[in-house]
């Protein structure tokens, strides 16, 4: 063989070498990436393939799949959409999918290895479905979702001693089962959810953090209370009325121009949600304590899973001494989720053990055998107050209730703890205030709930937005819905 003939031949012969390496990296060592790539058909051909698994509520599926006769089998098909969307999420065959839809994606269209017999490992096959059962209790959904109606808000109802989701609502929502599919009524549907300036996309259960305003106050008499500044809710406070903040000329004064806020208990200061009182317990303690108690409940934790990730609720350490003392009052720069103040109601009907919220009590298969099942957590490993804390908070809440600005919240029959809030935002505070309640109850059989509700936006007048008029009656609604 001549000399350029070999060399031919040895460069043919390297670019087959080269030809089979890569051919075998890319069946090899990148198949799964390809294989998962949703820019491959294949992916949303297996998908919808069959029909996926169910979200459960009660036991019972509030999702389905429809046949279709495009090249996509099947596709989702949703109970009670609206009510149900802020929990399940959606799942798109254009428009991929979110939420439970999404973190279960694989269980529920049967690629989970875990739903595989050895006979599917083999042959490469794909099981059926399996299903995702939620706490969520259907009653307590509905009854907070009329409560709404058309108010712009959000509410969480938990079990304080599970951390079980019971509800979960956010309005306005949306109808997952509009684009679910391919067509072109799918894609406009899309685009008018997308475009809402309303936002009926967003989950304002979970991320939606605004100023809590005085249902905060809750947590800075937890930090009052824990840090030994006062000795119980009964003890009166050095409260000036009005109050100059730190280091300004600038006087705080309370909504309420003839409450008895002037050293007054704790207990009275909740009850005629005190500015003054709370404004300057939190430049007492400093915003290092206050931020430690707020931690304790939740704040600042970006990974708050539920097991959908919540926003970040945040109680911020950058402040001067007068932000600190608004800080105490639910404004300045303070930041919660509907989760969160729900979360913080929750510790104080548990005894101060605040239990990880959850949304999801277990996976199975699509024989219903269990894949795997969830039971409660302690949040953050150790305790979110003492008890005596706890119990101290719940009396005042109660007194709150009974006497005080959360008369909206009585339920006969039932033990019930609250705190209103009114939250200020815009410039120089020119916005609609925002409406908040956050509560308890708790029947004779010793079962409790915890809610919390935001009112973004009540079509009310700017006077007229309170917690207990806009807010209290949505958590009433979920608490009787809950233990009756």
């Amino acid at each position: 063989m001549n000399k350029p003939l070999r060399r031919a031949s040895v460069f043919c012969l390297a670019l087959i070498l080269a030809l089979m390496g890569w051919v075998t990296w890319i069946q090899g060592a990148r198949a799964s990436d390809y294989m998962d790539d949703p820019h491959n058909p294949r992916v949303a051909i297996g998908k919808y393939a069959a029909p996926l698994g169910n979200i459960l509520v009660d036991g019972e599926p509030v999702t389905g799949s429809a046949a279709t006769s495009a090249t996509l089998k099947y596709k989702r098909t949703y109970k009670d959409g609206p009510l149900y969307a802020p929990v399940t999420g959606f799942t798109s065959q254009i428009f991929g999918s979110n939420q439970l839809e999404s973190l279960y994606g694989d269980l529920l269209d049967g690629s989970d290895s875990r739903l595989q017999n050895p006979a599917d490992a083999v042959l490469h096959t794909r099981a059926k479905g399996g299903d995702v059962a939620t706490t969520i209790d259907s009653k307590v959904q509905k009854a907070g979702s009329r409560a709404l109606g058309d108010k712009k808000g959000a509410a969480v109802a938990l079990d304080p001693a599970t951390g079980r989701i019971l509800g979960m609502v956010s309005t306005p929502s949306y109808d997952p089962g509009k684009f679910a599919g391919s067509g072109s009524a799918d894609q406009k549907a899309w685009k008018a959810m997308s475009e809402d300036g309303d936002e009926p996309n967003v989950n304002r259960a979970l991320r939606q953090a605004l100023p809590p305003g005085s249902t905060f106050k809750l947590v800075v008499a937890a930090a009052a209370l824990e840090n030994g500044l006062y000795s119980s809710v009964d003890e009166p406070t050095d409260s000036p009325d009005p109050y100059t903040l730190p280091h300004t000329r600038t006087e705080l004064t309370n909504e309420n121009a003839s409450a008895p806020c002037k050293n007054a208990t704790l207990r009275t200061a909740l009850q005629y949600s005190c500015n003054t009182v709370f404004a300057k317990i939190a430049a007492d303690l400093g915003q290092d304590k206050v931020a430690a108690q707020a931690e304790k409940f939740g704040f600042n934790d970006g990974k708050v899973d539920v097991p959908v990730r919540a926003a970040k609720s945040v109680y911020p350490r950058d402040m001067d001494a007068a932000g600190t003392a608004l800080s105490g009052i639910g404004q300045f720069n303070d930041q919660a989720t509907p989760l969160q103040m729900a979360m913080v109601s929750s510790a104080i009907a548990n005894g101060g053990e605040l239990k990880t919220p959850r949304l999801v009590d277990k996976l199975t298969d699509g024989g219903g055998n269990t894949v795997q099942q969830y039971g409660p957590k302690t949040y953050g490993g150790g305790r979110a107050m003492s008890a005596h804390t706890a119990e101290q908070l719940r009396s005042a809440m109660r007194t709150v209730v009974d006497k005080g600005t959360g008369s909206g919240a009585k339920i006969d029959g039932l033990t019930v703890g609250g705190k209103t809030g009114t939250a200020q935002h815009g410039v120089d505070n020119s916005g609609t205030p925002y409406a908040w309640f956050v509560s308890y109850a708790k029947n004779d059989a010793g079962q409790q709930v915890a809610v919390a509700v935001m009112v973004e936006d009540g079509h009310a007048a700017r006077n007229e937005v309170s917690g207990n008029g806009l807010a209290a009656p949505v958590a009433r609604a979920m608490m009787k819905a809950a233990l009756s």
